[in-house]
């Protein structure tokens, strides 16, 4: 990478030509006063690639959007283009020698929509920090996060196919599931709503070698869930990659590096909210299930210089663990449950949206394995009527995120009560439109890739170098260190419901009696 994300550094001036944003600056090894020059054709021109794509949307051509080529070497935009009435794009001239191979990464955006690349081969589709390149609520920490296609522009290689789906919030990504909570304790909440995929009579499939396939989410575990010790993190992750078949009453044919450490969304998708001690559907066929603390693969926020500690949920009733030692992940020892696929259930999982940075792969993480279906960039739609489209789950949100507060009982009321001409709303809703967030609707705006959930949210980012707006806040007025409700009750207290912590964005169980703050959805 030539240095793009929080330790980049910006070598190079854009320069306003012809309407094209071009390159300026060093060129690396070259003369002063000389440019570099590629390897010659017959006809001595210099010989250069292209990029050419389509972006298409439920199948069909998108025209208009823009497609952004990045040169990472120098850190400036090398050019932009929008597509044509078939979909189509194409980026020429691309230089494929030098003393550096250039290195180019690429998005599309087009208002009232997020994207998704595709690439088959000559490039790799990946997330990237490009934190260095913005000004982000007048701090320079608060991340931004971009899915590209990353393309090394080398001799004869151009690079066909770099496309791009866009998704609206009417094509989600992933689909919830329901929580698992039946008894319902106030009007409007998760057990009188039921939103999300019903998981259907019968949940845990006993495969009769072992393992245990979940039939909502797809992914198989280990149905002994004692049978690994208890472990730190790292000792956590080495035992299950060693799994295989003849350990653990594992008869699966399974060898080592088939199972792994669950990420968070996939430790998540076991709990069952209308459980308890532990908090697992009733009648499951796992053995030896601790009610006590289980690791997931999922660091707490890694950064430049990693992380001291990974989430964990303690499974006596689903809530997250970040207090520093009992996730530390040197000094705190917690159970250890395998896992393996891909999915396949009646529900995708999401990614975390985390990975491992350049220089700090830890194989079988979260970050090394990226389990789930990737997040869009840009992810989330401003429907300029108050409302916010999260392109990924295809729920729309209240964008004035302060605007309901209480306890929990009032601010179920206060949600059903909520309709066009409240709270910035322009939207046309009705009184009983809207509901408060279930626990798996509130967790689903993660990005584990942030360190403060509530300042991304907030923040508004321009251009470093040129100073010019980028993104908007997605949300107006996130409530910082606040506890977010959600209506779904703790089981193992029902004095208690789940709140959705604005900074780490980790669930807990808060007293209904408490403060707390709203979001509504629909």
């Amino acid at each position: 990478m030539g240095g793009v994300g929080r330790r980049g550094w910006w070598l190079a001036a854009i320069l306003l030509l012809s309407g094209l944003v071009v390159l300026g600056g060093c060129s690396v090894g070259s003369s002063a006063g000389s440019d570099p020059v590629g390897p010659q054709t017959d006809n001595g021109a210099i010989a250069t690639n292209s990029i050419t794509g389509t972006v298409t949307f439920k199948g069909s051509a998108l025209a208009g959007a823009t497609v952004i080529l990045f040169d990472t070497n120098n850190n400036v935009i090398a050019q932009e283009t929008t597509t044509d009435g078939n979909g189509s794009y194409s980026f020429p001239g691309l230089p494929d020698t030098g003393n550096v191979a250039e290195e180019y990464q690429l998005w599309a955006t087009k208002p009232g929509y997020g994207f998704y690349p595709t690439v088959e081969s000559g490039a790799k589709v990946m997330r990237w920090d490009y934190t260095g390149q913005f000004q982000g609520n007048g701090a320079t920490d608060t991340a931004i996060y971009f899915t590209v296609i990353d393309y090394v522009s080398l001799p004869n290689a151009p690079l066909t196919g770099a496309d791009f789906i866009g998704y609206d919030g009417s094509n989600p990504r992933v689909t919830l599931a329901e929580t698992g909570q039946q008894a319902s304790y106030a009007e409007g909440d998760d057990g009188a709503e039921h939103q999300g995929v019903a998981w259907g009579a019968s949940r845990f499939t006993d495969n009769g070698d072992g393992s245990v396939t979940d039939t909502v989410t797809g992914l198989e575990w280990l149905k002994d869930a004692g049978c690994l010790p208890a472990a730190n993190w790292a000792s956590a992750l080495v035992e299950v990659s060693g799994l295989k078949s003849g350990q653990c009453g594992l008869t699966d044919g399974s060898d080592v590096g088939a199972w792994r450490l669950p990420n968070l969304n996939e430790l998540e998708s076991l709990v069952d909210d209308s459980a308890s001690g532990p908090a697992l559907t009733p009648g499951n066929p796992f053995v030896d299930v601790s009610a006590g603390i289980y690791w997931s693969s999922t660091s707490y926020f890694g950064g430049d210089l990693g992380s001291p500690t990974a989430w964990a949920i303690r499974m006596e009733d689903g809530r997250y663990i970040n207090d520093g030692k009992l996730n530390s992940k040197v000094g705190a020892t917690n159970g250890v449950w395998a896992v393996r696929g891909a999915g396949g259930g009646m529900v995708k999982l999401a990614a975390t949206g985390y990975y491992d940075e350049p220089g700090q792969v830890v194989a079988g993480d979260d970050g090394s394995v990226q389990a789930g279906v990737p997040l869009t960039y840009p992810r989330f739609v401003d429907n300029e009527n108050g409302t916010v489209t999260d392109t990924v789950t295809g729920l729309v949100w209240l964008k004035q995120a302060n605007c309901i507060a209480g306890n929990w009982a009032e601010a179920l009321a206060a949600v059903q009560s909520l309709a066009s001409g409240q709270c910035g709303l322009t939207d046309g809703s009705a009184a009983g439109a809207w509901r408060m967030p279930n626990r798996n609707e509130m967790q689903s705006l993660e990005d584990r890739m942030e360190n403060n959930q509530a300042d991304f949210f907030n923040a508004t980012y321009v251009w470093k170098l040129s100073g010019e707006p980028y993104q908007a806040p997605i949300f107006a007025n996130f409530v910082g260190n606040e506890y977010y409700w959600t209506s779904t009750t703790d089981a193992a207290d029902t004095s208690e419901a789940w709140a959705v912590f604005s900074c780490d964005y980790g669930v807990y169980d808060l007293a209904k009696t408490g403060a707390g703050t709203t979001l509504a959805v629909r």
